[in-house]
């Protein structure tokens, strides 16, 4: 009867509550990448070095990776709905402190605090999907939250560049506004009450596990990004910081009574592979955006506003093809889908590692345009499949687990894929390389990435053997 119950309330108001967790979504993912193209603003009115303005964006990228699985957690105890209004409520009055910060670390602070919101929100988005739409409907939900993903990330560069030149650059944080007024407003109005739930019954919270957890991961996206692709003494002992975490980690949650990540849950072959795959593909997706602008700048010629305007058409296919990889999802299944995605996004990868500098933009454009669209229907079909049967009162770990695996893709492809490709390309200073190197280093690279994306087919090929369910 429960259920019943609960279909019903959301059913009048499905749309709405669509339009408020893709707002999240849009929010989130605009915020990742607005702040990029305002750094050289950014040093110039605070006199500061690049290496200290890039904490703009460090920080906020920390907030989401080290905090998103506690957050999805914390919105299984004390209610998800009521949790992601306060996190939107945080990004939003983040968002006012950073267009009015009067110095730079006040600024990278309030960026810190975006950051959390932000967490919040790309978390709890995909875990309410299992409750805002029909199970056969979830992967069209995902597709539409994945679209929106796509061009909160292709709109950020551009809209950022326009407001810095016509407003300056506090008008970037500002835009949030007004947006995360709407966000809230839809959040508040669609989505339904928690559920009140008897303290005795409420799933316990891993105080211990969390606070592991954020310092291990903090630690690994902080080996990831510092030195800018050089790997010394700090790295090192970052990452040493971070193994040892994650073993201590590990310990306190077979200990704990209540943990943040059930070992359990490992075991279970769908979601590990969902999880390995996802990385995986975020790591081989980060060098699109590491490798194309020196490519189309070095190898092809391109001046910064076409490098800009072909970069942007990886983000507009993923935006074009989410809805329709969600519905083909619902149609198909996910697991055909999640083979279909990787294929795709393997014989892209194939293109980039073969393709001939002599086709220029058109040949280039349709190798990314490939591996973009594979991305985005894996994307779609991955984390339908990885959601569909998680119990309600575990979606916001999973989510956040799906999202935190996501993450660390992309931070460890910005690294290592971006040390492969200087390494193939024969050249510690990119910007001095010759062209011929740029483009024999971008060959090595995609080559690279398509055996990856190889394994990760392969993983999804043994977990789908080893399932005794079909996805």
């Amino acid at each position: 009867m429960h259920k019943v119950t609960e279909r019903k309330e959301w059913g009048a108001g499905t749309g709405g509550a669509l339009a408020g967790l893709s707002a999240c979504v849009l929010l989130s993912s605009l915020g990742t990448s607005v702040a990029n193209v305002a750094l050289p603003t950014l040093a110039e009115a605070f006199g500061a070095s690049f290496q200290q303005v890039q904490w703009v964006v460090v920080a906020y990228l920390l907030a989401i990776t080290t905090l998103i699985v506690g957050v999805g957690r914390l919105g299984d105890r004390v209610g998800r709905r009521r949790l992601l209004l306060a996190g939107l409520a945080l990004f939003t009055a983040a968002s006012a402190l950073c267009g009015a910060a009067p110095t730079l670390w006040l600024l990278v602070a309030a960026r810190a605090a975006q950051g959390l919101g932000a967490a919040v929100m790309m978390a709890l988005a995909l875990a309410f999907v299992g409750q805002a739409v029909a199970k056969e409907r979830t992967g069209s939900a995902m597709g539409l939250l994945g679209t929106m993903s796509a061009v909160g990330t292709a709109l950020g560069p551009s809209l950022g560049g326009a407001l810095i030149a016509g407003l300056g650059w506090r008008a970037i944080f500002l835009v949030n506004l007004p947006l995360g007024v709407l966000a809230l407003f839809l959040v508040w109005r669609r989505l339904p009450a928690d559920r009140a739930v008897p303290a005795a019954e409420r799933p316990g919270f891993d105080s211990l596990g969390t606070l592991l957890l954020a310092l291990t991961l903090g630690a690994y996206a902080l080996a990831m990004t510092v030195g800018r692709g050089s790997f010394g003494p700090l790295n090192a002992g970052l990452l040493l910081a971070a193994v040892l975490g994650a073993g201590l980690f590990v310990r306190a949650e077979a200990r704990a009574s209540s943990p943040l990540v059930r070992p359990a849950m490992f075991r279970d072959p769908g979601l590990g592979a969902g999880l390995a795959t996802s990385l995986l593909v975020a790591t081989v997706m980060m060098a699109t955006l590491v490798v194309g602008p020196f490519y189309l700048a070095r190898t092809l010629g391109l001046d910064t506003a076409l490098v800009g305007l072909v970069m942007s058409v990886g983000p507009a296919m993923a935006a074009l093809t989410g809805v329709p990889a969600g519905r083909a999802v619902d149609r198909f299944g996910a697991w055909r889908m999640t083979v279909a995605g990787l294929l795709g996004t393997g014989a892209g990868c194939g293109l980039l590692a073969t393709i001939p500098a002599t086709l220029g933009v058109p040949g280039y454009g349709a190798a990314i345009a490939v591996t973009t669209a594979g991305y985005a229907l894996f994307q779609t079909a991955n984390n339908t499949a990885v959601l569909a049967d998680v119990a309600p009162d575990r979606r916001g770990v999973v989510s956040g687990m799906l999202t935190l695996s996501r993450n660390l893709g992309l931070v460890t492809g910005a690294s290592v894929m971006g040390a492969v490709f200087a390494f193939a390309s024969g050249s510690g200073d990119m910007a001095a390389a010759v062209p011929g190197a740029i483009d024999g280093g971008m060959r090595v690279t995609f080559a690279l990435a398509a055996v990856l994306i190889g394994v990760a087919l392969a993983i999804a090929v043994v977990s789908r053997a080893r399932t005794v369910e079909p996805a």
